[in-house]
């Protein structure tokens, strides 16, 4: 069967949302934030500080590489997985790409009071937020499916997902 991948900004669910979805599947959860920091024994802020984001990024590719060889996941990427067009290639190879999304308000309000987010560790992360949205936004919409997760609990839109992954699949994953 195919993977489930979830994109997204940060803030809009992946994570909760994936491990529902692997839970009522039977499917493994995959973070890729987490299998990068385990894989590099530093937490993603700290491979941001400490060697840039572009050092991350090229991290982040190579753990997708390794990910994408099985099947039967649940993947919660990265917010910015989408900046490179090999990564996508990969996820969507085997894989049914589905966005969550959010208001830059939404977003915000959920995210105000982390400290673990280095691209919001600026003096005005409300503008920083509306700016990568923005940059990214096309990026997001090459999903198969995008879901609006305002006002849901994860477990709506988990089987909101599910109920599409079955349709799309019908026997074909």
């Amino acid at each position: 069967m195919k993977n489930i991948v979830l994109i997204g900004f940060m803030g809009t669910g992946k994570t909760s949302v994936g491990k529902v979805i692997a839970k009522k599947l039977g499917f493994e959860f995959v973070d890729v934030d987490e299998v990068i920091e385990k894989a590099t024994g530093m937490e993603i802020s700290q491979i941001f500080s400490k060697f840039g984001e572009s050092c991350f990024r090229d991290i982040e590719e190579e753990m997708i590489k390794l990910i994408t060889q099985k099947r039967r996941q649940v993947i919660a990427t990265g917010g910015g997985v989408v900046l490179r067009d090999e990564n996508m290639k990969r996820l969507k190879k085997d894989g049914v790409i589905f966005c969550l999304r959010a208001s830059e308000n939404v977003i915000f309000e959920r995210l105000k009071q982390t400290t673990n987010r280095p691209l919001l560790q600026v003096e005005n992360p409300e503008e920083r937020i509306k700016e990568l949205l923005q940059k990214r936004m096309s990026l997001y919409e090459k999903a198969d499916f995008c879901i609006d997760t305002e006002g849901l609990t994860p477990e709506e839109v988990a089987e909101k997902i599910i109920k599409e992954y079955e349709r799309l699949s019908n026997g074909k994953t």
